[in-house]
């Protein structure tokens, strides 16, 4: 089942093109990695196919009407402040309103969406804290929290796990893994590559405006991929505990 799918899409910004002709469709039960270096255009890539900005081409989320496209998909943006001094559990409620009708109080559902991202988060304790005392690594799991209490088939994340401890990084990508493995999606954009290796089932590299690799970790992260995308070698090993992607020198 296709949660996304985006067709001969492009993107000029201020006579400038970002993107030309990208083609891309996830399914259910998938982890993909959008990586690429700074200015690739991963941004732009989200926003255009949530509708956030003009395009030409299609995105089957811009065609949705917006309180659909809410209901199918939730969106995390890399920018992250929080201005109003209100408490962690009411900042996490608002990703329940898609879901409500107008002036209508959150549900028992709504309340038990909620708790669980609150858990799933490792925030329990802080849901009564007010967002503006918090840390930004602090704030970047509300915000987290908030986006999987909208409870949507697919999850589109920008750099999600920027800010956060390595503890909570591998945990993020864990949740976004155990969405995967109940029928759920994420597009999530990172700059980790050792993470992206390690939990995305497939990554999408962009450069020069289009897609230039899409398909497992390994085949992705190629010696000529890296050399050309990023300018780094690096080591690639299968373990029994799993991929281990290492960045080793940078390319003059």
């Amino acid at each position: 089942m296709s949660l996304l799918a985006i067709s001969d899409l492009s993107v000029t910004r201020r006579g400038r093109s970002i993107l030309r002709d990208v083609s891309l469709t996830i399914d259910a039960g998938e982890v993909v990695g959008l990586i690429g270096g700074n200015g690739a255009g991963k941004t732009t890539l989200m926003r255009a196919a949530l509708g956030l900005i003009g395009f030409d081409g299609r995105s089957s989320l811009a065609d949705m009407p917006l309180r659909v496209r809410a209901k199918q998909a939730a969106w995390l943006p890399q920018a992250r402040e929080l201005a109003w001094p209100v408490d962690v559990q009411t900042v996490v409620t608002l990703g329940r309103i898609p879901h409500l009708a107008a002036g209508q109080r959150p549900t028992q559902a709504d309340q038990a969406a909620v708790d669980t991202a609150l858990h799933e988060m490792g925030l329990d304790a802080m849901r009564h804290r007010t967002v503006t005392r918090l840390s930004g690594g602090e704030q970047a799991r509300v915000l987290i929290a908030r986006t999987l209490a909208q409870g949507t088939p697919l999850v589109m994340a920008d750099e999600p796990i920027a800010g956060l401890d390595p503890g909570h990084q591998i945990s993020t990508m864990k949740i976004f893994a155990g969405m995967a493995k109940q029928g759920k999606s994420a597009l999530v954009s990172l700059h980790d590559l050792g993470l992206a290796a390690r939990h995305c089932t497939r990554l999408v590299l962009l450069g020069e405006g289009r897609i230039v690799a899409d398909g497992p970790p390994q085949s992705v992260l190629s010696t000529d991929n890296l050399r050309r995308h990023f300018a780094i070698t690096a080591h690639f090993e299968h373990t029994p505990h799993g991929p281990i992607f290492q960045p080793l020198e940078v390319l003059e």
